[in-house]
């Protein structure tokens, strides 16, 4: 048995996400594109551009809640 449960279910699309600003802490909960990736965020409390940590395909990979993977996405 696993000791933590998915925030959605095997199969459904996630079309938001909450990212999270490494620098300050903020976080908003933002719409993913569907037919991109989205290589850049800027965070509206502390002015910092985002981008996407070295092996991700984009800033919902590295910063937001699921942490998903090009793999896991199917990208």
């Amino acid at each position: 048995m696993w000791g933590w449960a998915l925030p959605f279910s095997v199969g459904e699309i996630v079309t938001e996400a909450r990212i999270t600003c490494p620098e300050c802490g903020n976080s908003r909960v933002e719409t993913m594109p569907f037919d991109a990736c989205q290589h850049f965020y800027h965070c509206e409390a502390c002015q910092t551009l985002l981008t996407p940590r070295t092996g991700d395909c984009c800033v919902f990979c590295s910063y937001s809640e699921f942490g998903l993977s090009a793999t896991v996405a199917g990208g």
